[in-house]
């Protein structure tokens, strides 16, 4: 499976996987942005403490994300490859550092389809393409969700607990990510999503934000 992912989408990847986790880390830091207002008061330590977390909860739902696009694509017989957008990325970055908000957009994965084989990618197929990364993001919500309440949750967060923290991470993290990109607008997973099954559609989208709002006003 892995010798699917060709070096230049390993290099996509990496490269998109730290802009997005250096965001995540930026938000964690300065809520609403470096200037528009106050920044947490925290130590050099405990900075590279939240971007480490970012890198490892950014990492899983991210790589995660894209991976499900790539392979549900080739399940159904096509190529798909990951590619990062330059442009999104620095937009992600500054938009996490102005305003405090990530954009979490920073490339897309590619689905190649053969013009000799007379195929073309149908809605159903390109519905059930883009709902695969929102999917496997909404599982690892469960999956940190359950690292932390084994950690005592609430409580574990307030005393500092590092595997509290990255379980709430990793849920709000991977709910922002669904949330993001089911958004029905653009080339964005929620508008071929919309198109193929208003049903699947509402599911996704209000589980999404349903999490994250929860996994942000209780903690």
């Amino acid at each position: 499976m892995l010798e699917r992912i060709t070096r230049r989408e390993e290099a996509d990847l990496f490269i998109a996987w730290l802009a997005i986790s250096l965001a995540f880390a930026i938000v964690e830091i300065a809520p609403y942005g470096f200037l528009g207002g106050p920044l947490r008061q925290i130590s050099l330590t405990a900075a590279f403490v939240f971007f480490g977390i970012a890198l490892l909860t950014v990492g899983i739902g991210f790589i995660l994300h894209e991976m499900a696009h790539k392979f549900t694509a080739i399940r159904y017989g096509y190529w798909a490859e990951f590619r990062k957008d330059n442009n999104m990325l620095l937009v992600a970055v500054a938009m996490a550092s102005l305003v405090g908000f990530v954009f979490a957009a920073p490339g897309a994965t590619v689905i190649y389809t053969n013009p000799y084989e007379g195929r073309v990618l149908t809605r159903e197929e390109n519905g059930k393409i883009s709902a695969s990364g929102p999917v496997v993001n909404l599982l690892l919500c469960i999956v940190f969700g359950a690292l932390l309440f084994a950690t005592g949750s609430i409580a574990a967060v307030k005393t500092g607990s590092i595997l509290a923290q990255i379980g709430l991470a990793g849920i709000q993290i991977n709910a922002m990510i669904a949330t993001f990109n089911l958004i029905p607008i653009s080339i964005l997973d929620g508008t071929k999503v919309w198109a193929w099954n208003k049903a699947v559609f509402a599911v996704l989208i209000i589980a999404s934000v349903a999490i994250l709002y929860l996994s942000v006003s209780v903690f």
